[in-house]
């Protein structure tokens, strides 16, 4: 049987067609037979195109992979004290080094301010970034081995103009997080860096990068005694941009000296597990704290803060300098006669 193309196939149709009614039905099976003829062709392109070149392959065969949702973080895995310390709620991978989260920071973290409408305190950002970091080292990166991490430097921006203000119950943030430096080792992980950018409401507000490396030996030498630190001065909660007097980390020692003293040495965020050395957070809130109170500044001021370990940082007795610069100020910890960190604080307006 011969075979008739579309087009004289709709003249046949028309020829023998007598009414408008008639007319207007031909007419759309006409537009069938062409639409069934342009599916054909396209085909027989596709075929064609397929056959030519390996670098356009048929979109009909292509498919998007299948993401299994991850199961959500429990707190004991993260090295927390408690559930209430959790403030990651999930972490999914989107690429090789990229991943997705969700976290949600309470309004009455206990480093926040007792007041209506909050703004978080920046070492919520931080703690946030560790525990992402640790649920990525546990879940997609090399095992580390025996010899465990710990982060050893850390750098964070936040943007006063579109910092989360909360005044409900808590806020819920999502995170952009990337891995790189990634060092293995005699197939042990060894070091890594980790990014993460904060967004609240489809704005970034916030960024932190932190590196990790392994734990040193532990030291030797004895932490000071009651009797080494002795007619000590902390100063207020509200001079070092604290939100009560446990979170102060300072005090003023004989001849003007600058030390790190905890007035909380269990604190349950800065200090969990009351350590003997000053983790790396910690030895960032306590710049933070100098350089507010050697400027006269109010915690609202901060908006960039960095911090480097160097060695162990004593939880006591450490003294710690504060040097103005232009865009705020530079600290530097001091232990048995060495530089144990160092760090920025950077503040807006300054």
């Amino acid at each position: 049987m011969p075979r008739i193309r579309p087009a004289a196939r709709c003249r046949k149709l028309v020829s023998g067609s007598t009414t408008r009614r008639a007319e207007t039905a031909i007419t759309a099976s006409c537009l069938v037979l062409i639409e069934e003829a342009l599916m054909q062709a396209t085909a027989t392109i596709e075929a064609g195109s397929a056959q030519e070149s390996y670098a356009m392959p048929r979109t009909e065969t292509a498919r998007e992979p299948v993401r299994v949702p991850e199961a959500p973080p429990q707190w004991r895995d993260l090295g927390l004290s408690s559930m209430s310390a959790l403030l990651v709620v999930s972490l999914s991978r989107a690429g090789s080094r990229s991943f997705e989260a969700v976290c949600q920071w309470p309004r009455w973290h206990p480093l926040n301010e007792h007041v209506l409408a909050v703004t978080h305190h920046p070492l919520i950002l931080v703690e946030s970034t560790r525990q992402l970091a640790a649920l990525a080292e546990s879940r997609f990166l090399p095992a580390t081995g025996t010899a465990p991490l710990r982060p050893t430097s850390v750098a964070l921006g936040t943007d006063p103009q579109t910092q989360p203000v909360e005044t409900g119950g808590a806020t819920d943030v999502t995170v952009r997080v990337t891995t790189s430096d990634v060092a293995v080792r005699a197939g042990s992980l060894t070091g890594y860096r980790i990014t993460a950018e904060y967004f609240h409401a489809g704005r970034r507000f916030g960024v932190c990068a932190m590196v990790f490396a392994p734990a040193p030996a532990p030291p030797t030498a004895p932490e000071p005694g009651e009797g080494t630190l002795t007619s000590l001065l902390h100063p207020a909660a509200p001079a070092v941009g604290a939100a009560a007097d446990p979170d102060v980390l300072l005090a003023r020692a004989p001849q003007g000296r600058l030390v790190i003293v905890p007035r909380d040495p269990a604190h349950p965020v800065l200090l969990p597990g009351r350590p003997r050395e000053l983790p790396l957070h910690a030895v960032l809130e306590a710049g933070r704290q100098a350089a507010l109170l050697h400027q006269g500044r109010p915690a609202s001021a901060v908006v960039g803060l960095a911090a480097q370990l160097r060695g162990p940082v004593p939880c006591r007795g450490a003294v710690i300098d504060v040097a103005p610069e232009e865009n705020g100020a530079r600290f530097a910890v001091t232990a048995e006669g060495r530089v144990a960190a160092s760090g920025t604080v950077t503040l807006a307006g300054a």
